[in-house]
C-alpha cells in the first residue's frame, strides 16, 4: 500500500466515525420530533370536546348577561322613580316643614327668654341687652 492509499483509508475511517457520531443526535432528534408529533395529535383530538364545552359555557353566560341587562334596566327605572318621588316629597312637604321648624324654634326661644326673666331678682332694675344695643 502506498502512503496515498493509507491516507485515503484513514480519511475514510474518519468520515465513517464522523457519520456515526452525527447519526446519534439525529436519531435522538427524530425520536423527539416523533414524540412531539404524537403530543400535538393528542392535543388536537382532545381539544374538540374542550371547544364544545367552552362554546356551551359562553352561550350560557350570554343568556345570563341578557337577564342581567334586563335587571339593570329595571333598577334604572326604579331609581328614576325614587328620585321623582323624593323630589315630589320635598316640594310638597319641604315648605311647611321648614315653617314648622322655624315656628318651633321661635316658640322655644320665647319660652327661654320668659324663664330667664322670671329668674331675675325682684325689685332690682337692671338693663337688659337688646338686639343691636350697646354692650
Amino acid at each position: 500500500m502506498t502512503p496515498t492509499q493509507i491516507a485515503a483509508l484513514i480519511a475514510a475511517g474518519a468520515f465513517v466515525l464522523l457519520v456515526v457520531l452525527l447519526a446519534i443526535p439525529l436519531i435522538k432528534l427524530g425520536r423527539t420530533l416523533d414524540e412531539a408529533t404524537i403530543a400535538i395529535r393528542k392535543a388536537h383530538e382532545n381539544s374538540d370536546p374542550l371547544f364544545t364545552g367552552a362554546n356551551s359555557t359562553i352561550t350560557h353566560v350570554n343568556t345570563q348577561l341578557e337577564r342581567v341587562d334586563g335587571i339593570t334596566a329595571n333598577a334604572k327605572t326604579i331609581s328614576g322613580n325614587v328620585s321623582a318621588l323624593s323630589s315630589l316629597f320635598t316640594a310638597t312637604l319641604g315648605g311647611p316643614l321648614v315653617k314648622t321648624a322655624a315656628f318651633s324654634y321661635g316658640v322655644s326661644k320665647a319660652l327661654r327668654a320668659r324663664r330667664k326673666r322670671r329668674q331675675e331678682p325682684a325689685g332690682r332694675h337692671f338693663r337688659r341687652k337688646g338686639k343691636g344695643g350697646r354692650k
